[in-house]
């Protein structure tokens, strides 16, 4: 199937043949140069909606095994919250008299 190549400002602009649309009404199509050919194929923005399919896709026996376990490292919060636990639960005072 022929079709038409033109100008629209700065760029060049192909005509699609009504029988050759993407069905839906897709705003953005990703294009792609392979070769001495170009390829679109539309965007499809993935939605909560596409969730359980999604979910689906994984096998039944997904981490069946379970997570990892790594070991706890104790951290220093001094530097957050001060060096004394029980002062993260005061108001900061102001030096200043107001």
């Amino acid at each position: 199937m022929l079709t038409r190549m033109f100008k629209s400002g700065n760029s060049l602009a192909v005509r699609i043949p009504k029988e050759l649309a993407f069905l839906g009404s897709a705003d953005e199509v990703e294009i792609e140069r392979v070769g001495n050919t170009l390829v679109l194929r539309p965007v499809e923005r993935e939605t909560l909606a596409d969730v359980p399919a999604i979910l689906a896709s994984f096998s039944p026996d997904f981490m069946a095994g379970g997570r990892e376990f790594h070991d706890q490292k104790e951290r220093d919060w001094g530097g957050v919250f001060g060096s004394d636990p029980a002062d993260a639960d005061e108001s900061p005072k102001s030096t200043d008299g107001v």
